[in-house]
Formats: C-alpha cells, structure tokens, sequence
C-alpha cells in the first residue's frame, strides 16, 4: 500500500499531466474506470494501474487526479501501443488546439469508423482533457500525421464550397478542418476542394467538432454505411 505522495508511482502520475513529460516517456495517463475499461477492451496492457483503497488512500490518488471528483482509478498507458494508421474516411485537424474538440472529433470519428490526422500545433489526443472527451475512441481510431493519409483531401469552409451532400465522391476521403479562428491557410486549400456545410439559420458557422460530426455523418449517409 502505497502511503506517501512522494512515491515513484504518483510522482509520475503527476508528470504525465504535462505534454513535455508525455513526449519524453512515450507514456499517458487516464483517470476513472471507463476510460481504464476501454483502454483494455481495445488490448491495450496498462503500464501501471493505480486503485484507490487498493494500492493506496483514495486522498493520495485524489492529489494526482485532473478530475473534480477524484476517481477510484488511475492507469498509466503507452502511446507506442495506440492504433495508428488510416481508414477510407479520415478527419485531418489543422492546428486545432482545443483539447475538448480533438477529443469530440476522436469520438465522432470512432461513431463513423473514420481515422484522425493530426498536424503540428493540434492539442494532444493523449492529454487528460481530450482523452476524457474521446470517451474511450482515444484507443479505438487509428491515428496518422497529417500529410499521411491518401485521397480526395476535401476542405470544410464556413462559405463559400461546393455543398457538402453535392460533393462528388470517389475513393478515400480526407476532411480537412482548421481551429475555428484561424481557418486553413492558403497552402492547406490549394490541396484540397472546397465544400460547405448549408446552414439555413442565422448562425456565421458551426464549432469545429460540430462540423467535423456533421460532416461524417453526411458521407456515412452517401457511402451507405
């Protein structure tokens, strides 16, 4: 039973909160039971796993914990054991930093069993905003760089595009989408057709994930899966 916070094992728990050390040790943290429960379910073995009561006080692991209310486990992950690769269907993220979007699109992308790229600059899919916002498809969708998957590279712009059910499709398909102030610079679009999502509201244009779920669930409907 572990009993000091100064322990190896909770110092790297803390660690692990911070993208430099994640980089450095190919290592990741997730906190509660479904997330630790669908790591394994996907034949993922645990570096370390933490459960309060068990191997330590549950107000020792709360000290470690991101979560408001702290959880009864906590499991260390290797990154290297993380599927990667490419599917018919692929989310491309352009410098989307918002960890809660990066883990929407990986859920999203999981409910349509498409692939995500990710270019520099995009939010970490293995930090604890984003993995707790993947809601498990963290270690379900294959990830790839950015320039790495092949086909159509179709872009998502707020007007402007060939509408999106308009959109002619043949082979594999890459939705390329950028953070939402930004945009995609010229030398993304110059690879990519353009396309729109029609908004008949009001509204100037649509959340980054919102827009990315939209959009596979259109191609879903076309593709008939």
């Amino acid at each position: 039973m572990i009993e000091s916070r100064d322990n190896e094992r909770l110092k790297l728990v803390r660690k692990l909160r911070d993208r430099r050390w994640r980089d450095k040790l190919g290592l990741f943290a997730v906190e509660g039971e479904d997330l630790v429960d669908a790591g394994v379910a996907a034949g993922l073995e645990p570096a370390d796993v933490l459960v309060a009561g068990v191997d330590l006080a549950p107000e020792l692991l709360a000290e470690v914990s991101t979560l408001g209310h702290p959880p009864r486990v906590v499991a260390v992950f290797r990154r290297e054991d993380l599927p990667r690769g490419a599917r018919p269907v692929t989310l491309a993220l352009w410098r989307v930093a918002d960890p809660g979007n990066v883990g929407t699109l990986l859920r999203a992308a999981d409910a349509f069993g498409a692939g995500v790229a990710l270019s520099e600059g995009c939010a970490d899919p293995t930090g604890p905003k984003a993995a707790r916002a993947s809601m498990g498809a963290l270690f379900r969708v294959p990830l790839s760089g950015f320039d790495e998957p092949t086909g159509t590279r179709i872009a998502l712009v707020p007007s402007g595009g060939v509408a999106l059910p308009e959109v002619q499709l043949d082979g594999d398909v890459v939705l390329v989408l950028g953070a939402e102030r930004d945009g995609l610079p010229a030398e993304v679009l110059d690879r990519c057709e353009r396309a729109s999502i029609p908004q008949p509201g009001g509204g100037e244009s649509l959340n980054v994930a919102l827009a990315g779920a939209i959009a596979l669930y259109e191609l879903a409907r076309r593709l008939g899966r």
